[in-house]
């Protein structure tokens, strides 16, 4: 009786001892919060590491290559902790803990290689949180997710039926949501594309260019605009536009004769602005549109060009038949008015090109999404400013010469036209044109019953002001249709390309034959009889106009 209580009691006592053995193994293999483990070593075949002075253990030793000195990410699967080395990730435990052998880290890694093998991602898992960032592996690949969280919210463990959108991956989280996922390598890939909007289209040139021409989908996409930015923004733009025109206008008045080179330095620079406006801006953003893959049915390579071209001939002939009805009229009234004279009909088809491209600038700006609208209006800025100074310098001037000496120059006087002044000509019948220059630097002519006629100042605000308000409106106009405008729809997309065409086509009517020939290459040219000081200044306006145009074009 007594030997079997002593057996009961020695029985009980190992149950006891047993059950605090598995008490103290369980507490010992709870995962522990590491996030790497370094200081290395090997002792009998097995390697060791140290991690705020708590000894672990690597349960499966790499075998191939040089044994690493440290282990990163530290994750847990399950109740077991893993960490990365370069070839892969092994099992860690703590020093004295029991665990189950895992297979070897060449085996784990093998077996990733087969699941990468088999198909495409359909599951991510093992995910963790590093600050408020989450990650889940598939296989040996890490992913990063979009989605915040916090050290006291708890994360999905796996998110599941991942599938591709585009060129991007989604998973699906718990409450049926779509994540986006982002392999690690695709994370650390360099973005070599520079994106920009034009006329709420994203534009990208870079890799892969030519298969999605800069964009992806042809549906709507929402953005964030804010709208009393947008509102407030406009009347800057109102502001600078009309410093920019209105500038040259006054100066004129203000400068003494002998500072006008000051207004043919920037006449000069000036039509550097309209060239680099038809050919950097207008064609190049023409050619985006008639290229977007959403437009379907424009197949033919030359559709930009030939668009210009035409735009570039309706130039010509608005302007050849204007010509014919100024020389109509003044061949029998030469001074009735100074809206009939050569020099108007050219201003006024300039300001029809730009205006057509203003009206698409306004439009541009306010489409754009807040994450890049501020650097496209500073741009905007800069381009209203310079176009502004080139179409004010070309008003200012109006009315600076003789009504006869532009019928001379241009298309041949009637009669005796008597005109004089450092840029005279013969008339078609030989006689020396005479002329008094009028203390404000503009000429007044006189008809023969004595009444004085000239391009006053309220003429050239009114053609100043045109420009002035034209970006503005486009910009209202952008405000109003923000909740609808879609840059990628076919009959925008066309639209647009048609207009930024044709207004280029003006500008290059302009620009080369109405600025920089007539400046420059006629015997009766002011730059053509200049001394070289004036000249070198006037080239050097017209170069600095383009390149300053042209680098704006790198964001507009």
């Amino acid at each position: 009786m007594a030997r079997s209580a002593f057996i009961l009691a020695v029985a009980a006592t190992s149950g006891l001892l047993n059950t605090a053995s598995a008490h103290v193994v369980a507490r010992q293999t709870s995962v522990p919060e590491v996030d790497a483990i370094s200081d290395c070593s090997v002792s009998q075949s097995t390697q060791y590491c140290q991690a705020d002075g708590t000894e672990f253990r690597i349960v499966a030793t790499p075998t191939e290559g040089a044994l690493p000195s440290s282990y990163t990410g530290c994750h847990p699967h399950g109740s077991d902790l893993y960490c990365f080395h370069d070839d892969g990730e092994v099992e860690v435990a703590l020093a004295g803990a029991a665990v189950t052998p895992a297979p070897t880290a060449t085996n784990d890694a093998h077996d990733h290689d087969d699941e990468h093998d088999s198909g495409e991602v359909t599951a991510v898992s093992d995910c963790r949180l590093d600050g408020q960032d989450v990650y889940c592996m598939w296989g040996s690949t890490e992913y990063s997710m979009d989605v915040t969280a916090t050290a006291t919210q708890d994360i999905a463990p796996e998110y599941t039926n991942c599938h591709p959108h585009d060129a991007d991956l989604y998973c699906v989280g718990p409450d049926g949501d779509d994540i986006l996922a982002v392999s690690a390598e695709a994370e650390e890939a360099p973005d070599e594309q520079h994106c920009h909007f034009h006329a709420g289209v994203e534009h990208c040139v870079g890799p892969g260019e030519g298969e999605n021409q800069g964009t992806r989908s042809c549906e709507r996409v929402d953005r964030q605009y804010n709208i009393p930015l947008r509102v407030g923004l406009l009347f800057v733009v109102l502001v600078t536009s009309g410093l920019g025109v209105f500038g040259p206008i006054f100066l004129m008045k203000l400068l003494p004769p002998k500072a006008h080179v000051v207004l043919i330095i920037i006449k000069q620079f000036g039509t550097g602005v309209i060239i680099s406006t038809a050919f950097i801006h207008l064609y190049t953003h023409a050619q985006l549109m008639f290229s977007n893959p959403c437009l379907e049915g424009v197949e033919f390579e030359g559709t930009t060009a030939a668009i210009v071209m035409g735009g570039l001939f309706l130039s010509f002939l608005v302007e050849f038949i204007g010509q014919r009805i100024v020389r109509h009229k003044m061949s029998h009234r030469p001074f009735q008015s100074a809206w009939f004279r050569p020099e108007t009909v050219s201003i006024l088809v300039m300001e029809a090109g730009i205006i057509f491209h203003s009206v698409l600038i306004g439009i541009t700006l306010v489409v754009a999404g807040d994450s890049f609208f501020l650097t496209l209006f500073i741009v905007i800025v800069f381009h209203q400013f310079f176009e502004g100074l080139a179409l004010g310098s070309r008003i200012a001037a109006l009315g600076t010469q003789p009504a006869v000496q532009q019928v001379a120059q241009r298309i041949g006087g009637h009669g005796h036209m008597h005109v004089s002044g450092p840029m005279s000509s013969k008339t078609a019948s030989g006689a020396e044109p005479t002329a008094e220059a009028s203390p404000e630097g503009s000429v007044d002519s006189s008809d023969v019953n004595g009444k004085v006629q000239q391009f006053t100042l309220v003429k050239k605000c009114v053609l100043a002001g045109a420009f002035a308000l034209i970006t503005p409106v486009g910009m209202a106009i952008g405000i109003g249709v923000l909740d609808h405008f879609n840059g990628n729809d076919p009959s925008t997309v066309l639209a647009i390309g048609i207009l930024d065409a044709v207004s280029a086509g003006i500008l290059v009517w302009v620009g080369v034959v109405e600025m920089w020939a007539e400046d420059w290459m006629f015997g009766s040219s002011e730059l053509m009889n200049a001394n070289w000081v004036v000249t070198t200044l006037a080239m050097f306006g017209m170069m600095a106009g383009m390149a300053l145009m042209g680098l704006l074009g790198r964001w507009a």
